[in-house]
């Protein structure tokens, strides 16, 4: 019985935690929609100088295109919201070229950033997206563990 009571106040609180992660995920996404692609873009820009201690020359290079990728990523997210609000899934075909067209940009923001910044910008930069891409690793492996501790708790009984 103890044990049964312990378990059920463990997934309360596992629930109440994963719809608080949720909640806080949503809201940044919304805050980030209600963003123009200008401000986006500044802030990525000012974040970058901040980190990379860039010059003007190279500020204003960046935030140009910051903005267009700026602007591309709001483009792609109207687009994202619309197919869902109509309960249209992507198919197969259609998430591959989605992805096929992000890698796309991502090699030519590389090119474009390797030719803006000096060398040891351009290696702390790359470590930047490194850490990041770690972290969203992360964050995905954390989670998939999670459910699989509250499932292998809920079968033990």
């Amino acid at each position: 019985m103890k044990k049964l009571a312990i378990l059920a106040l463990a997934l309360i609180t596992f629930q109440a935690n994963a719809q608080d992660r949720k909640e806080v995920k949503k809201e940044r996404k919304e805050k980030m929609m209600q963003l123009e692609p200008q401000e986006m873009a500044e802030l990525q820009t000012k974040k970058m100088t901040l980190h990379l201690d860039l010059t003007e020359a190279q500020q204003k290079k960046v935030m140009a295109l910051n903005l267009e990728q700026a602007k591309q990523r709001k483009a792609a997210m109207e687009k994202r919201k619309e197919a869902k609000e109509k309960g249209k899934k992507p198919t197969k075909e259609e998430r591959l070229a989605f992805e096929n067209k992000k890698l796309d940009a991502q090699i030519e923001n590389k090119k474009q950033m390797k030719s803006i910044l000096n060398e040891e910008q351009y290696k702390k930069w790359e470590t930047m997206l490194e850490k990041r891409a770690r972290m969203k690793s992360r964050m995905k492996r954390g989670k998939r563990m999670e459910e699989k501790k509250m499932h292998k708790e809920l079968s033990k009984d």
